[in-house]
């Protein structure tokens, strides 16, 4: 695939996003609320290649943080916050060309609205990337009932650029892998809450009985328990039951306790992001 892709937000996901498009060959521009917040992101990718060289496991790369001039794909990686995303998409509907495609990385919000409330109907997918993108083999394109088959193609295109396993799923609040890691994330906090097992036991039992990487409550606190609430209060709110949030995230989010990056959570984190 040719072509050139800019990375709205310097952040983890667009950072991470951003190196791995380079990685796979592509032109990556990163993009921020200036170009001293993209300069920032752009020096901590290279600071991370920079180790990746010294120790043999990569080569230089092209990259560089500026507009969207000449682009042709355009990748939104803000906060999972919706007012702020389509303020975003709507400006990059109206800087970009006609010919950019346009994809949000949300998780979780849906693409429907998304594109009504950014002038972007019919145009804009999500593209939900999993962190670390480099070693995460999936995208999850959520698709919109009206969206064109044009942009469906040219988003197929830039999976396959990344060298990813495209799942396509319907647009609604969620998607399908948030609401399956979101359900049983809920489900471990309440049988913790009811006193079953230690958080510890209870990620063990995924671990160690059924395969899991990581535990759900270990996951929780790696994407952020104040993202986790997040979704499950607006999925709650839109009638699902099922994702009534527990207490115990309730207070642990109130408390600051918001996972990994925290350091506390579900479970304690040393500096460099491990379990205690």
């Amino acid at each position: 695939m040719t072509g050139i892709l800019a990375i709205l937000g310097p952040g983890v996901l667009g950072r991470s996003a951003a190196q791995w498009a380079a990685e796979c060959g592509l032109e990556v521009r990163l993009l921020g609320r200036d170009k001293a917040h993209a300069g920032r992101g752009r020096q901590e990718i290279l600071k991370r290649w920079g180790e990746g060289i010294a120790q043999g496991r990569l080569t230089a790369h092209a990259f560089e943080a500026a507009s969207l001039e000449g682009v042709d794909y355009l990748l939104e990686a803000l906060p999972e916050h919706a007012e702020a995303k389509a303020t975003a998409l709507a400006s990059a509907g109206r800087w970009g060309s006609p010919d950019l495609t346009i994809l949000s990385g949300t998780s979780s919000l849906p693409i429907s609205a998304l594109a009504q409330h950014s002038g972007l109907t019919g145009r804009l997918l999500g593209f939900h990337l999993f962190v670390p993108v480099p070693r995460m083999a999936v995208v999850e394109m959520a698709v919109a009932p009206d969206t064109g088959t044009r942009w469906v193609t040219r988003a197929r295109a830039l999976g396959q650029a990344l060298g990813k396993r495209i799942i396509q799923v319907r647009d609604q609040p969620g998607f399908a892998a948030s609401r399956m890691a979101l359900a049983q994330g809920l489900e471990a906090m309440r049988l913790l809450e009811a006193g079953v097992a230690s958080a510890e036991d209870l990620d063990a039992l995924m671990t160690l009985g059924y395969g899991h990487p990581v535990g759900p409550l270990e996951l929780s606190d790696r994407v952020g328990l104040d993202l986790r609430l997040l979704i499950a209060e607006g999925l709650s709110a839109a009638g699902e039951a099922r994702f009534q949030p527990p207490e115990s995230l309730r207070t642990l989010v109130a408390e600051g306790s918001t996972g990994r990056k925290a350091r506390r959570g579900f479970h304690t984190w040393d500096l460099r992001g491990r379990r205690t």
